[in-house]
């Protein structure tokens, strides 16, 4: 599925349905340069999951959790992650084999450990169709 948005709030909103639809036990995979809106749409899923506070990339705490959702949401950034073992040390499989919702920024650094059933998500700018156009690209495993 190719989704194209021209304003951040659309691009939210798109996270926003998924966010509605998610399922427990459902893993996304976000892939993206930097600034390219991986933390808007991720702020979107939280919101369409009921979760009211603050949503930020955890590019130093690799991990952050939010219960007070109709599902938990882990949502990491592994963008510092050097190396793929160092998420065990986290206990990543606890989130991804849970009961809640995890979201992956920078997922394609820890690609060899990504669930077989990671809904991938690749947002990229065009800017010669506007400054805010984002085309996201969400694949789903049954795509395969």
């Amino acid at each position: 599925m190719i989704i194209e948005t021209f304003q951040p709030k659309e691009t939210y909103q798109c996270g926003f349905e998924i966010g509605q639809n998610a399922r427990a036990g459902e893993v996304y995979a976000l892939v993206g340069d930097l600034g390219v809106g991986k933390t808007v749409f991720t702020q979107g899923v939280a919101a369409g999951l009921g979760i009211t506070e603050p949503v930020n990339s955890p590019t130093f705490t690799i991990l952050q959790v939010y219960d007070e959702g109709r599902l938990p949401f882990y949502h990491f950034d592994v963008y510092r992650i050097g190396d793929p073992e160092e998420m065990d040390e986290i206990g990543y499989e606890d989130c991804f084999y849970g009961e809640g919702v995890s979201f992956v920024e920078w997922a394609d650094l820890i690609r060899d450990i990504m669930p077989e059933e990671t809904r991938w998500v690749t947002i990229e700018k065009d800017l010669e169709k506007g400054f805010d156009y984002r085309k996201i690209t969400i694949t789903d495993p049954s795509d395969k």
